[in-house]
């Protein structure tokens, strides 16, 4: 599968070119940057819809900004090439949106908020939890530089647990510098409480997930939202 990686010079941008780069399947085509920095032996474009046209790719990973990735989605969707966004800071309205619009156009995408298996382990752990508990809360801690709060895994969890259990949940952002990315979801009742915390210490931790939805990304009807969907084979 040819790969683009859209925000190829960003944090997360590089792990994913160099995870691209050596796993045997794949093929690295191009990034794009817009202040075109270069990135030694891949062909680096200032516009994605430039890269599109001169890559061809099969499909096109985004680790942009909030305020970039829609506007991604589009040229991807004109083009029709499959993404896999790891972008987080979409509304709830936003992402139905474009899970109704994909399915109208005949347009895939993965929108995962977490792409560490670990993560989205927790997730599903703390939705079970959530049954059991009358009360919860969610601390999530992330490095200075993250754009958003909350972090779109912990506003996934709070999603996740309040269908399981209809409670008011809040959620407490950390930035700090020296952290990566964590989460810990507090469940008490009285006499107990249950902790299910997640972290992950580099970005490394990412790439497996990233991998495994660029690989079954052909799979994928409309836009799926979440890893889950895919690590739990329920697409």
């Amino acid at each position: 599968m040819r790969v683009l990686v859209n925000g190829a010079n960003g944090k997360m941008g590089r792990e994913v070119c160099r995870a691209v780069q050596h796993a045997p399947d794949l093929e690295l085509v191009g990034g794009v940057d817009p202040a075109g920095r270069e990135q030694e032996g891949l062909p680096i474009f200032t516009d994605l819809s430039a890269a599109l046209k001169a890559a061809k790719p099969d499909v096109v990973v985004d680790f942009t900004t909030p305020t970039a990735v829609q506007g991604s989605m589009e040229t991807c969707l004109a083009h029709n090439i499959p993404m896999v966004i790891g972008t987080t800071g979409f509304k709830p309205h936003e992402l139905q949106e474009w899970q109704t619009r994909a399915l109208q156009e005949n347009w895939k995408a993965i929108i995962a908020p977490n792409f560490a298996i670990g993560a989205v382990l927790m997730m599903r752990f703390a939705r079970e939890a959530a049954g059991f508990f009358e009360q919860a809360e969610i601390i999530e801690y992330h490095h200075s530089q993250k754009l958003d709060a909350p972090s779109g895994t912990a506003l996934r969890t709070r999603m996740l647990m309040e269908e399981t259990h209809h409670m008011e949940i809040p959620i407490h952002s950390v930035r700090l510098p020296g952290l990566v990315a964590h989460q810990e979801v507090i469940l008490g009742l009285p006499g107990q409480t249950l902790t299910i915390r997640h972290d992950s210490n580099n970005r490394e931790s990412f790439m497996p997930g990233v991998l495994l939805a660029i690989r079954r990304i052909p799979e994928v009807r409309g836009v799926v939202i979440g890893l889950e969907h895919i690590l739990f084979a329920d697409i």
